[in-house]
């Protein structure tokens, strides 16, 4: 009861913004120019959500309408020192861009990705790159020829209300369900749970590798969901509408060395030294746990920016295990390189752990394929015909 007195006054405020939008009196929508497909959350990260930009990337490529076209990603650059509107190129500082961005683009680098705060800018700069060289707000990025987008997915930009996207959606972490968890800052909720319903698809992400159909009905009823069909990926919501739900999970990949420098034959070894800067690291521990023995873990907050004294203590860590690897995540090698301090012994025994996302079944990721691209044709279809 206390709690919900408490939580009363962002409740109030989230309730009363999402109902101006939804009106349109004061606060208006907007639609990029080109479709956009939206990767969001309702919690305060920890949902998986570049994992699933990555797999969202590969669907569009590998269909016939995307895979020949050109793609971009947006996103804010959670963190990120630099200003307004950048491109992410090759070789980016994780800490001028972000580690998310810079990550996708070592990843997918014929694809354009850039970051803006202002959703409605960037998609503005991406759809018409020639924009760039006369825009007083872009005059300090620093680019490379773009071409324009023909599709852009827009990174966490759920709550981004001003910026209508053509297909929203929502990830939700099996391991921390809405429904057993509270707003800001009593708990990770940065949005009301209603608005699960306003997503086009629902992931339930990070669930076990495998899932009986009786277990994944039992947990969206949790969320309000209710006479689940496995066969089309669809549930009932509060509001009586049918939405479309698939379960995700995470597939842990071998270590990869992050330098050149990197000495393979630490993979070899029985012992790990590990560290993270994410929002949760207990899935990593225990898939590394099965393999070696992690003899020393030190964690930071998630986006953790490194540095010299970091360093040094893994330095000591690597002095008192001196056959140890030392591994962490994608997103944390990504800000581990621009830390110009790391010594080429440490380089040598520097690895990080890939992941990427998986549906449960063949099933799933064949309707949900099929479903985002058949959507963003009838979108198309409906603009050429306005």
């Amino acid at each position: 009861m206390i709690d919900k007195l408490i939580l009363f006054p962002y409740y109030l405020v989230l309730s009363v913004r999402h109902a101006l939008f939804n009106k349109g009196f004061i606060c208006k929508t907007r639609e990029a120019e080109v479709p956009t497909v939206c990767i969001g959350n309702i919690t305060v990260g920890g949902t998986g959500k570049t994992p699933h930009t990555e797999m969202l990337l590969r669907v569009l490529q590998r269909s016939d309408d995307w895979g020949f076209r050109n793609v971009a990603v947006l996103s804010r650059g959670y963190k990120r020192r630099s200003k307004r509107f950048q491109q992410v190129v090759s070789g980016s500082s994780a800490t001028l861009y972000g580690d998310e961005p810079v990550q996708i683009k070592k990843k997918f680098p014929a694809v354009t990705v850039a970051v803006d705060k202002d959703r409605i800018e960037g998609c503005s700069f991406l759809c018409h790159p020639d924009l760039i060289q006369t825009s007083k707000k872009a005059r300090k990025c620093v680019h490379k020829e773009m071409e324009p987008a023909e599709l852009i997915v827009l990174d966490d930009a759920f709550q981004y209300r001003k910026l209508k996207a053509t297909y929203n959606i929502v990830l939700v972490d099996y391991n921390r369900p809405l429904n057993k968890d509270m707003l800001l800052p009593l708990g990770r909720l940065r949005d009301l749970p209603s608005r699960l319903r306003a997503a086009d698809a629902v992931i339930i992400s990070k669930c076990p590798h495998y899932m009986e159909d009786e277990d994944k009905a039992e947990f969206l009823a949790g969320l309000g969901y209710k006479d689940f069909d496995p066969a089309l990926c669809e549930a009932v919501n509060a509001k009586g509408g049918r939405q479309k739900v698939y379960f995700t999970c995470i597939n842990y990949q071998p270590l990869e060395q992050i330098y050149e420098e990197g000495d393979s034959r630490y993979v070899y070894t029985k012992k790990l030294i590990l560290f993270t800067g994410i929002a949760k690291d207990t899935p990593l521990r225990m898939f590394l746990s099965d393999k070696y023995k992690i003899v020393k873990h030190l964690s930071f907050s998630d986006h953790h920016n490194y540095t010299k004294a970091d360093i040094r203590t893994l330095e000591s860590a690597s002095k008192s295990f001196p056959t140890a690897a030392i591994a962490t995540t994608e997103k944390d090698a990504q800000r581990l390189v621009d830390c110009q301090k790391v010594t080429h012994r440490l380089k040598e025994r520097l690895f990080q752990v890939p992941i990427e996302v998986a549906f449960l079944s063949e099933l799933e990721e064949a309707v949900f394929s099929s479903t985002l691209i058949e959507h963003l044709r009838k979108y198309q279809q409906q603009k050429y015909v306005e």
